[in-house]
């Protein structure tokens, strides 16, 4: 059982390493540019590089190159992960804002590489560091001492700032990479209490699991790292369904009204989404505004009570009272467009017949453009349903 669970951590260790190298260079625009999440990025990219340098063929390979390059490896592998504890310290100190505790995460970092090439170079000749199963610490029991406190300090503090901040917090995605970052810190931490209790007491009963703990542990931090991303693409994608949606209705406003666009439109729907006239994360924004534009001036062909009129065409239809308001306007909307396009004259100002929704007033007055943007796509759904339009029919 205990070498199973060896060999299983043992071969997540290239998949989860991957895994991290992948994240680290996703975030590394936006991190970079970020204070906050500069800290949280360092700690992961700095974890990926100790954990590369960890791998067991890379180890081997040190081996096989003598007990110099052994010993090269080693110490680079531990200064690497002293910096990704101080660098967890940072994270936790930016994301709480606090100032001496930042400051405090630099000194701590800094004393504690001090400490280890110090001892490390007052060890005997030795190769690479190691915890044999059996016999004394390489280079020295203070060196692993001095490299375990950094590491428990760090991870304990993460673990306690994460969870308590991810409760406080607002933003499901700020409390969800918390969350992630916490639970793979605490798994470090628990591989990092075996390997103290294997110097004080040389128990070895938890060591078979410290593969799958440091494994499972950069699989977490990287999936935490990548919480903004996938928020991102969430997103992304809800603004191009609703962009994909509006699209017929916007195109036939626009056509009848086209100096309402901030740009030319594009060929046709696909070519609009895959290459926007506008920045991506505005697309939904500029067509909301837009088809409410284009709906006002619309309304100036409108014939005063047409809109209640259409409503109450399709009252008693069991049809929920936005959808059946966003049908009626669907219609109201292409009799005013054919009106608009046969250069009918319109009326204006308080001769106009079009009272607008309240889903649209609401937007227009400061309210929830997500709520206007749902309501509009119901109109677009109308718009295009010849059964709808011929039930709001208007005479």
């Amino acid at each position: 059982m205990a070498a199973d669970l060896t060999d299983f951590g043992n071969w997540l260790a290239v998949p989860s390493v991957v895994f991290l190298w992948l994240a680290v260079l996703l975030r590394a625009p936006g991190a970079l540019r970020s204070p906050q999440q500069r800290g949280l990025w360092l700690a992961v990219a700095t974890a990926a590089a100790a954990m590369t340098l960890n791998l067991p063929d890379v180890v081997t390979y040190a081996m096989t190159r003598g007990a110099a390059y052994a010993h090269t490896i080693g110490l680079v592998r531990n200064l690497i992960g002293v910096l990704s504890a101080g660098a967890v310290l940072y994270f936790v100190a930016a994301t709480t804002r606090g100032r001496r505790l930042q400051l405090a995460s630099c000194a701590a970092t800094a004393a504690w590489l001090g400490t280890l090439v110090a001892l490390d170079a007052a060890a005997p000749g030795h190769g690479t560091h190691t915890m044999p199963p059996v016999g004394d610490p390489v280079p020295s029991l203070a060196y692993w001492l001095v490299l375990i406190s950094a590491h428990v300090i760090a991870n304990t503090v993460c673990v306690s700032l994460c969870w308590r901040y991810s409760r406080r917090t607002e933003s499901r995605g700020l409390a969800a990479g918390l969350r992630l970052f916490g639970l793979g810190t605490a798994l470090a931490g628990l591989f990092w209490l075996a390997y103290l209790l294997k110097a004080l007491f040389a128990a070895t009963w938890a060591m078979p699991a410290l593969p799958l703990l440091m494994n499972l542990h950069g699989l977490l931090r990287a999936a935490a790292i990548l919480v903004p991303t996938l928020f991102t693409l969430r997103r992304t994608c809800a603004d191009i369904a609703t962009a994909w949606r509006l699209w017929p209705l916007w195109r036939d406003l626009v056509e009848a009204v086209p100096h309402v666009a901030l740009n030319k439109p594009r060929s046709g729907r696909v070519m609009e989404l895959l290459w926007p006239p506008v920045p991506r994360n505005l697309l939904v924004y500029r067509k909301v505004i837009e088809t409410r534009d284009a709906i006002l001036i619309l309304g100036e062909h409108v014939a005063p009570g047409a809109l209640e009129q259409a409503r109450g065409q399709v009252a008693g239809h069991g049809i929920p009272e936005q959808r059946r308001t966003a049908a009626a306007l669907a219609r109201v909307l292409k009799d005013a467009r054919r009106a608009r396009l046969a250069g009918l004259p319109g009326q204006t100002g308080e001769a106009a017949g079009l009272e607008l929704p309240a889903a649209i007033q609401s937007s227009n007055e400061g309210g929830d453009l997500a709520d206007e943007a749902r309501f509009l796509v119901d109109v677009a759904e109308a718009y295009t349903s010849p059964a709808t339009t011929e039930e709001v029919n208007v005479p």
